[in-house]
């Protein structure tokens, strides 16, 4: 059974590496797409699940150490000699390292090993498991930074196509030059945090080539304060003109129109988008793989990969911050709870990695 186990343990920390990986790349590029989002919804379904599944078979490994663990106590309090006790757990040690497994090893730490006994984390690896555990470990701090940077672009491009571009896409949406033949009304300037100014926000009529002679558009956003007789990309539905237009010149509108993924569309946002991807794998993948992985030494990390504890929290956290994402996926409204998580799962997933690997340092 325990054989068993540890070959689950194996298996789904591969599959959900592997999982959690395709997840995220979707992620990249999905928000043009139509709603539901079933391909980061599946996948990450299936991280989540793997990681829920590790967790328990760490803990089930565990139940034999904690029942040898109750017997020595209940056997030490009947005991009258103490050296009689020493040599009895001296002896039961030495015939534990002659099993396929030693799964009963004195803890030698006072935080998560406080059961007393535990498996041998070093015989439940591969020869030469130093190099092993090295890379499996840079390849872990790899998807979290990954990961956690796809998070980022995807909460950056959510609203690509949400609201109006997206009920025009559902009706057939395509991009046309248009100009504006009114004076447009309700313009409101965007500034950032310094006062400057980064767009206009305004209700525009306009007339479209090849289309109608007058389309509203509400919410227009332009990069220049528009007037009469300005030329704009429209986004709109010749089977519905009563929805009206969608002008956003910081979006990719053909991409939004034809509901295609695309990683980094080619606009301002998807600019940024890339800046902000670059900036956290840098951050993420260039720093704390090099320092998790050489700094630490090999048998803290497989003490760490086999760690219920440490794995239980890192399973919390995939399945909160699946939770979390799976309204938005769905094209639901998620509720305060599941927003904070997904909106924080970028950071929460870095905190959550350096919490539980900042012991294997030492």
């Amino acid at each position: 059974m325990g054989s068993v186990l540890v070959w689950v343990v194996r298996l789904c920390a591969l599959v959900g590496w592997v999982a959690t990986a395709v997840a995220c790349t979707w992620l990249l590029g999905v928000a043009p797409t139509p709603h539901p989002w079933n391909g980061p919804l599946v996948w990450g379904a299936v991280a989540a699940g793997c990681a829920v599944v590790r967790a328990l078979a760490l803990w089930a490994l565990r139940v034999p150490a904690a029942v040898t663990w109750w017997r020595r106590r209940r056997r030490g309090r009947d005991r009258v000699s103490l050296s009689k006790e020493r040599y009895s757990d001296r002896r039961d040690r030495r015939d534990r390292r002659y099993r396929r497994y030693r799964w009963y090893q004195w803890s030698r730490r006072g935080d998560w090993g406080d059961w007393g006994d535990w498996e041998d984390a070093h015989e439940l690896s591969f020869r030469g498991y130093e190099i092993w555990t090295k890379l499996r470990t840079a390849a872990v701090w790899l998807l979290v930074a990954f990961s956690s940077g796809a998070f980022f672009v995807a909460l950056l491009t959510g609203s690509d196509a949400g609201g109006r571009a997206e009920t025009l896409r559902d009706a057939g949406a395509e991009v046309s030059a248009a100009t504006v033949v009114e004076e447009p009304a309700a313009v409101r300037a965007d500034v950032d945090d310094e006062d400057v100014v980064q767009g206009y926000s305004s209700r525009l009529v306009v007339s479209v080539a090849g289309g109608p002679e007058r389309l509203t558009v509400k919410g227009a956003y332009t990069s220049e304060k528009p007037r009469e007789g300005t030329e704009v990309d429209v986004l709109w539905a010749r089977s519905a003109t009563r929805l009206g237009g969608y002008v956003h010149e910081g979006k990719d509108l053909p991409t939004i129109a034809a509901g295609r993924w695309k990683a980094f569309p080619d606009s301002e946002l998807g600019g940024a988008m890339l800046f902000a991807f670059i900036l956290l794998a840098v951050v993420f993948g260039g720093v704390l793989t090099p320092v998790f992985t050489l700094i630490a030494d090999a048998d803290d990390l497989q003490e760490l990969a086999w760690s219920p504890p440490a794995q239980t929290i890192r399973a919390a956290l995939a399945a909160a911050v699946y939770l979390g994402w799976r309204p938005l996926l769905l094209g639901e409204q998620p509720q305060v709870v599941e927003l904070l998580f997904a909106g924080g799962g970028f950071f929460l997933v870095f905190l959550v990695y350096v919490f539980t690997s900042v012991r294997s340092l030492g």
